[in-house]
């Protein structure tokens, strides 16, 4: 920008150098004009010749007048062009001025680092208390006989907000980026909304990449799994979440936030893209035998958590996804692996149990996803979104357990089932509605035993003999102390007693917008966000009572949830 500057002073230092040149031939004219009328008064005194040379002195008068008028006009058209050269000058110092004033990017050396955040101030209603933050642990949704059903909770929060930064260089032949994002939506043990309110800051994102010219790009550290739902190509920082206030998004909405690895590779409008990340088990069985374990709570001094369990791994997940982008819309296919392993003891179920004959037993799960989304009009864009496979009911928003067991002690992984419907309405500038509907599955999953004293059991996920008599009957508070009225009894409330009540499906509807209040590309973003949702937790069936040897009743829990969330946020340009 100071070389434009420098080469505009000097055309205009040669512009001035042309008009003084000119004023000066102009005078020098002036001069020889005057001589000539002096000429003229003098060829006056001679009458022989005075009329010739009046007539020729008459002719040099008049090319003389058209030479002036010429230079006057040249000139006019030289100072009109200063004009426009000192505007260009104007403009120019105020565009550097102003990106000195408000920089896109702050730098660093070689290093443009931009900030990333917006505040929150949001609020969330449920008609059954779940006593959660803005997120929503949509599979703990309580039955009818849960005391919580009968309550409502309504609580205010700041925890979503969030804060970051992306960095990013430029060596040339490839670009250099890395990443952090953080918000406050965890707890620590000394957390909770006394006085306070502290809670930890908690890792979203924390990665750094790689890119070439040629379009390919590896990328490590926390991110979004590959499986979740980009906008562009595989590119990091372009996933397409819902709408949503809801940190725990929308049922039927398929992703992870974990460490991996990412390759990617771009083909014009074609990505191919391979990662591979961090495995956990979600499991969930009853009437399960002793004869196995797949992992253990943390470890002190391992820096996990000591109140959480985890899985002993045998090797990351992997994901493999293809992404085509067109002017029709956005496309995805790709396919999931897992692989899923326990220690068990087959001679655990004797009549004198014995560790001997221990062994490793791993089982492969995984499955198949698929993404679209297009815009149908330029008021609204259309999604589906479609993940089926066995084991893979972590990857579901709703977290459905991925794997049960057998009678002997190997897993079983769980089928699992995951879509979700979209439609994004822009109605206006400022103004989003957004409109969703999912559900997210797992089968049941049982065997009957017939091991020693487990013989006859039905062992697995949902059996079909579970008990939820108590599904719909409300119980009394329990009490922790010998005193039922001390204690921690006041935060004991009953949950459904007798109530197996493994969820077979959860459905969700929701819908809300976003109106843009302000939005300025100097100052910033501040909008505000109402959300609707309607929850369906539906079990699969057990018995309900048995009043004789041949009189038993069956039937399927279910539970319903309405919830209201609202979100005013500033966030920065």
């Amino acid at each position: 920008m100071a070389r434009q500057i420098r080469e505009l002073r000097e055309q205009m230092l040669s512009q001035q150098a042309q008009i003084d040149a000119l004023k000066q031939q102009n005078a020098d004219k002036d001069a020889k004009l005057a001589a000539a009328q002096q000429s003229a008064q003098d060829a006056q005194t001679a009458a022989a010749s005075a009329s010739a040379k009046a007539d020729s002195l008459s002719s040099n008068l008049s090319a003389n007048t058209e030479a002036v008028s010429n230079l006057n006009s040249t000139v006019t058209d030289l100072k009109t062009t200063n004009v426009g050269l000192a505007q260009t000058i104007s403009d120019t110092k105020k565009t550097i001025s102003d990106e000195l004033e408000s920089p896109l990017a702050i730098h660093y050396k070689g290093v443009a680092i931009t900030p990333v955040a917006f505040f929150a101030a949001e609020s969330v209603y449920r008609q059954r208390s779940l006593n959660s933050d803005v997120n929503t642990p949509f599979n703990s949704t309580p039955y009818p006989g849960a005391a919580q059903s009968n309550t409502s909770e309504f609580n205010f929060s700041g925890r979503q907000s969030r804060i970051g930064a992306l960095f990013v260089a430029n060596p040339g032949p490839f670009k250099l980026s890395g990443y952090v994002e953080a918000d406050f939506l965890s707890a620590g043990a000394t957390s909770n909304d006394n006085q306070s309110n502290s809670y930890t800051l908690r890792q979203r994102q924390i990665w750094g990449q790689a890119a070439t010219n040629s379009g390919f790009t590896v990328t490590g550290g926390q991110m979004w799994s590959l499986v979740t739902e980009t906008k562009k190509s595989t590119d990091n920082r372009t996933e397409n979440l819902p709408m949503t206030i809801d940190a725990q998004y929308q049922v039927g909405f398929s992703w992870e936030r974990q460490p991996g690895v990412r390759f990617q590779q771009k083909l014009g409008g074609l990505t191919g893209a391979i990662s591979v990340e961090q495995a956990e088990y979600v499991y969930s069985a009853s009437n399960a035998n002793n004869n196995f374990f797949i992992g253990n709570a943390g470890t002190g001094g391992g820096l996990y958590n000591l109140t959480a369990n985890y899985s002993n791994n045998i090797a990351p997940d992997v994901i493999v996804k293809f992404t085509y982008d067109a002017k029709v819309g956005h496309f995805e296919a790709g396919g999931l692996g897992r692989w899923f392993r326990d220690r068990y003891y087959p001679n655990q179920t004797l009549t004198v149990p014995s560790a001997a004959g221990a062994a490793n037993n791993t089982k492969v799960g995984g499955g198949f996803f698929a993404n679209a989304r297009v815009p149908v009009t330029h008021f609204a864009d259309f999604g589906v979104h479609f993940l089926g496979g066995t084991g893979v009911g972590r990857y579901g928003t709703s977290t459905l357990p991925d794997i049960t067991v057998h009678p002997d002690g190997t897993l079983a992984p769980i089928k699992n089932y995951q879509a979700l419907g979209s439609l994004e309405l822009h109605p206006a500038k400022k103004l989003d509605v957004f409109g969703y509907f999912g559900g997210e599955y797992a089968q049941r999953t049982v065997y009957l035993s017939t091991l020693g004293a487990s013989a006859g059991k039905q062992i697995g996920y949902a059996p079909r003999n579970a008990v939820d008599s108590g599904c719909s009957t409300e119980g009394l508070p329990t009490a922790t102390t010998t005193n039922p009225f001390a204690g921690s009894a006041p935060y004991n409330p009953a949950g459904a007693g007798s109530c197996a009540g493994a969820t077979r499906a959860i459905f969700e509807g929701t819908a809300g917008f976003t109106y843009r209040i302000y939005t300025n590309p100097k100052y910033g973003r501040l909008q505000y966000q109402m959300q609707y949702s309607y929850l369906t937790r539906d079990a699969w069936s057990g018995i309900t009572s048995a009043t004789g040897a041949t009189t038993t009743t069956y039937g399927s829990p279910k539970a319903t949830n309405n919830m209201v969330f609202t979100s005013m946020r500033y966030y920065l340009p």
